[in-house]
């Protein structure tokens, strides 16, 4: 069936035309309009050359479960506000093989001395601390460490340190501090490449039979510190990507398969690994494995910058500082690529802050490797 619709608008209109010129006289005309027809047969549109949109996706996330302010990985909602760990370690050869290590979700590197071939020490980050049968060994602190332990609230686990140390624990976010007394355990080594982190109470065995040994749960309990981040607690400290990314989006990105970092006493170099799309850890010519289960030290990020390095005196005795408060330029490395990238940090009670033409760079979920790098040999750093 069809309706005739006629518009009494259009019924009539008339047109009326003027000539021009002297007395032109005026004409007019009627138009008449058809009526329209239309049809109330619905109008069926095609839609078999188009794709229905995609639902937004929205994250469903295990019940009792998070995505970790570290490394972006879903794990037990227990911890969430659990404070970590930031634990000294040594790096020389006779120190190796460490234990525990592989648990770690950050690992800092950086010279340790300005002797001995700039040898480097580790500061391993570790949230879920409390699951650790031992970590190590433990070594001292520098005052580099401190500078940066604090923008994780992390409760800093070393053994002494030089003087220079004690005035930089004296700030208000860098007081609690576990200084020595953990497990000793006998590997057949010096005393010193000897102590390690236990969570529980440790009763010595071999060399050490008699003694005892606090675990971390005890000595923080007696020091008084909270295990639950506290009012110090400057936030995530990292931007993560929602999908995985290989820096390809930006133009100065160029390949970084393998990167080699001017510590020349270890000769620490990571390498891709195109199965686990992560870098492995190499040091002394080595691939680095953690004596527990032979794990292998492996990051999904990289993240390398320049600071220069200011010698304290006496000069012979190799100890120095990072300018670790100012800014630079570094690297930012993922799935086989690297950017150039900016860093700062203005004091310190603010995150150090790694950005890209003024926006926070985007880690790839994982763990994450930050090395800082003397000034004086940034140009020796290798990326093929």
């Amino acid at each position: 069936m069809k309706k005739k619709i006629v518009s009494a608008v259009l019924a009539a209109i008339m047109l009326t035309a003027s000539a021009c010129g002297n007395g032109g006289a005026s004409a007019s005309s009627t138009v008449t309009v058809s009526p329209i027809s239309i049809s109330e047969t619905p109008v069926s549109v095609s839609t078999s050359d188009k794709e229905p949109e995609p639902a937004p996706q929205v994250e469903v996330i295990p019940e009792g479960m998070y995505r970790s302010e570290l490394t972006n990985e879903i794990i037990s909602k227990d911890i969430e506000t659990q404070r970590p760990l930031a634990i000294m370690v040594d790096n020389e050869s006779t120190a190796l093989p460490h234990y525990g290590t592989t648990k770690s979700d950050i690992v800092y590197e950086m010279v340790n001395s300005n002797i001995n071939g700039r040898i480097t020490r580790l500061m391993c980050i570790i949230k879920d601390w409390k699951n650790i049968t031992e970590f190590g060994n433990v070594r001292s602190l520098r005052p580099t460490n401190v500078i940066i332990a604090p923008e994780y609230n992390a409760i800093v686990i070393h053994d002494g340190g030089p003087f220079w140390i004690n005035d930089w624990l004296a700030k208000r976010n860098a007081k609690q501090h576990l200084n020595g007394g953990f497990a000793r355990i006998d590997r057949g080594k010096a005393g010193f490449y000897e102590e390690y982190v236990t969570v529980k109470d440790y009763k010595g065995v071999g060399e050490y039979a008699g003694n005892s040994y606090f675990g971390v749960e005890t000595k923080i309990k007696k020091a008084g510190y909270e295990t639950e981040y506290n009012d110090f607690y400057m936030g995530k400290h990292f931007v993560f990507a929602t999908e995985e990314h290989a820096n390809e989006a930006y133009s100065d990105a160029v390949t970084a398969k393998t990167v080699e970092l001017p510590f020349p006493h270890n000769k620490s170099t990571l390498k891709y690994n195109e199965t686990t799309k992560t870098y492995d850890y190499y040091e002394y010519d080595k691939l680095y494995k953690d004596a527990i289960d032979d794990a292998v030290m492996s990051f999904k990020n990289l993240i390398i910058y320049e600071a220069k390095l200011e010698p304290y005196e006496p000069l012979s005795d190799g100890y120095m500082i990072y300018n670790a408060i100012n800014s630079g330029e570094g690297y930012f490395i993922t799935n086989g690529n690297a950017i150039p990238i900016q860093w700062s940090k203005a004091n310190m009670e603010e995150l150090t802050i790694f950005s890209k033409d003024g926006y926070p760079i985007y880690l790839n979920t994982g763990k994450t490797y930050i090395a800082l790098v003397p000034s004086d040999s940034w140009d020796d750093v290798v990326m093929k």
